[in-house]
């Protein structure tokens, strides 16, 4: 039997302009945001090589990473997370 999708999970969320730049005008629900800053991660080739649970920010995820070069992606879920209301 398939796991249902939390709904706090489905409903659309307003994001910042600094979101937006990166996933697209909003609202969009919190799923779709994190799927979308993956899609963007892998496009521009931004995992550490040498860890891939790491993601090196380029100009437009440093705004969203609080000004750090490099994150965890649990540590990225919760940085992006203040970018959606």
């Amino acid at each position: 039997m398939p796991r249902k999708l939390n709904p706090a999970l489905k409903k659309p969320l307003k994001l910042t302009p600094e979101l937006e730049a990166v996933v697209g005008k909003g609202p969009i629900p919190r799923f779709e945001v994190v799927k979308k800053i993956w899609v963007y991660i892998k496009k521009h080739d931004l995992q550490n090589p040498k860890n891939r649970r790491n993601i090196i920010a380029d100009e437009k995820l440093l705004p969203l990473f609080g000004g750090k070069k490099e994150v965890n992606m649990f540590e990225m879920t919760k940085l992006v997370s203040k970018h959606m209301s």
